[in-house]
């Protein structure tokens, strides 16, 4: 898709975060992540199982999400938390725009909603991990324009010939 394809950006001001996970989110999420066509069966329960640890076990569950709501329609999330024997590393779990609203903001503004929270949660880094196989492309090229550089490829990580790229961000102190 080239710029001059790209529908227009979502105005912000018109997005309503939400940080309260909610019961119904078990679907919306899965309802998010499934239309992508990015991720599989297995991917899509794992997306499913986080909603429902912090369900369960609230802020305990070390995962903390962030929900974009347009025109009171949840069409994204991001799911986050403290990394365990770590100062001030966060891992950002998962980052997914509804399909029919890619490309028009909505990543951009919920990554760095996200990376305010970690902030402001004592956040000094960020990490995110991804697929290496050519369908990730657009997304390795997403974390990179947002500021995260790749740090590590594990190769065969996912499975013969689909490495894991894990990048990263520092987050500067007072910044966000």
């Amino acid at each position: 898709m080239t710029s001059a394809e790209h529908p227009p950006h979502v105005d912000p001001s018109f997005v309503v975060l939400r940080e309260t996970v909610q019961p119904d989110d078990v679907g919306i999420v899965r309802d998010i992540v499934v239309s992508t066509g990015f991720f599989t069966a297995v991917e899509v329960e794992v997306a499913i199982e986080l909603v429902q640890e912090h369900l369960a076990r609230g802020t305990r569950s070390g995962y903390c999400f962030l929900f974009a709501e347009l025109e009171r329609r949840t069409v994204a999330y991001a799911c986050y938390g403290p990394i365990a024997c770590t100062v001030g590393s966060f891992d950002l779990y998962w980052l997914v725009v509804q399909q029919a609203l890619r490309h028009r903001g909505l990543g951009r503004y919920l990554v760095q909603a996200a990376e305010a929270r970690i902030a402001q949660a004592g956040g000094r880094r960020v990490y995110i991990e991804t697929s290496g196989r050519a369908l990730y492309q657009p997304t390795q090229a997403f974390y990179e324009r947002c500021g995260y550089a790749p740090e590590a490829v594990l190769h065969d990580f996912y499975a013969p010939g689909d490495p894991k790229i894990v990048y990263s961000k520092a987050l500067a102190a007072g910044a966000l």
